[in-house]
């Protein structure tokens, strides 16, 4: 009898399990059906293999594989901060980029790394000085190390002693070549790794950091608020907005000796690698085909509100020629076009050859430079094109 009982007592956890089985074969399909076809980073890649296998040739099966692997971060010293991050993180073997540097060998003409093609810009009628603001520092593992940096840590006011971003974002902000007294605007500022990267810099006239989205500018402040001290922040010196910046340049017209115009793009690797608010989604298609307008129109504000013999640094995140390039010669034209602006661009090769041994770079772009991704130093895409205003 107690055999029995047993026996009836396991059917029934059977039948059990079976109803539970039946009830998830019947749910799992309708999951499956809500899942996207062809996911957002699916379709940038197969767009990317499409258009930058034409544009970069040879060298885009290894950024493809770069632009799929983690990539590589600096570390932004905060000099606010009291702590002596510099010597903590030089015992892990880092560096910093901008200081402990080789230059390339005097001739640049040709790369061994890139076939010996000749890199020419011959219709640039004006180069940038070579020299760089000593109080930026950015510290980066060695090449083909992939090691992580630890979060950084609160000092005794709460300011955290490093900022961290791709290194080569960096960049952009030692092209502006701010100097003492200037007065700076950054016109996409959010989510605010450059504009701590200009703070740095001390001795501005003044700052005015802008972003169009208010969600976007409140991260902005906060991140302000963690590496800035407080007497800082309420400056006067410093200003933060958040305007329309297509529109900056009727209100703020000939007002800053530089100006940096950090466009939204494709955000190239961000494309391939998470689908979670991916511009590559088939619902923000209208907007990813609109992106080349809108970063025309910024650049165009950003040369307005510049000073005659004012600078402007135009950058993304992209590997597009459309967005970067093309954004260039547009907003150029419309400037010379619709207001009589002649602009001139600024040949950043003694910046690159500067900085070859960290970073690698494209070869042969017809207006500015790009930095693109490679195992051994996994930082990028970074573009930057440098224009000055003549008139």
């Amino acid at each position: 009898m107690a055999l029995l009982m047993e026996t009836r007592l396991i059917l029934r956890k059977v039948k059990d399990l079976r109803c539970v089985a039946v009830r998830w074969s019947r749910v799992k399909p309708k999951w499956a059906t809500t899942r996207p076809k062809f996911p957002a980073t699916r379709l940038a890649l197969h767009q990317f293999d499409v258009t930058y296998g034409s544009q970069l040739s040879a060298l885009w099966p290894s950024v493809r594989v770069a632009l799929l692997c983690e990539k590589k971060y600096g570390a932004l010293i905060n000099n606010f901060s009291h702590h002596d991050v510099m010597a903590e993180l030089q015992l892990q073997g880092c560096k910093d980029f901008i200081t402990d540097t080789a230059p390339a060998a005097d001739s640049q003409s040709q790369d061994p790394e890139r076939g010996g093609e000749e890199v020419s810009q011959s219709d640039l009628q004006t180069t940038s000085d070579t020299s760089i603001h000593s109080s930026i520092k950015c510290l980066v593992f060695p090449r083909g190390d992939i090691s992580r940096f630890k979060a950084a840590r609160p000092d005794s006011d709460g300011l955290l002693g490093y900022y961290l971003m791709d290194a080569a974002s960096v960049l952009p902000c030692l092209a502006l070549d701010v100097r003492a007294g200037h007065s700076v605007l950054d016109l996409c500022a959010a989510p605010g790794g450059k504009a701590l990267a200009i703070m740095q810099t001390y001795d501005l006239g003044f700052l005015c950091v802008n972003d169009s989205s208010a969600s976007r500018t409140m991260r902005l402040r906060r991140v302000l608020q963690s590496y800035i001290p407080k007497d800082q922040l309420s400056d006067t010196k410093l200003h933060v907005c958040s305007f329309d910046g297509t529109m900056f340049g009727d209100v703020e017209r000939n007002s800053f000796d530089r100006v940096l115009v950090d466009v939204p793009c494709t955000t190239d690797r961000l494309s391939v690698t998470e689908d979670d608010n991916n511009i590559f989604s088939k619902n923000r298609a209208g907007e990813r085909k609109r992106l080349p307008q809108l970063q025309a129109a910024l650049l165009l504000s950003g040369i307005l509100t510049a000073r005659p013999g004012g600078e402007i640094v135009y950058s993304t995140c992209s590997l597009s020629r459309q967005q970067n390039q093309g954004v260039v010669e547009q907003a150029a034209h419309l400037a010379l076009q619709e207001h009589g602006i002649h602009t001139q661009i600024v040949d950043l090769k003694p910046l690159t050859q500067r900085f070859s041994n960290t970073f690698h770079f494209a070869p042969g772009l017809s207006a500015g430079e790009m930095v693109v991704p490679h195992l051994a130093a996994n930082f990028g895409p970074i573009y930057m094109c440098k224009l000055r205003r003549l008139t």
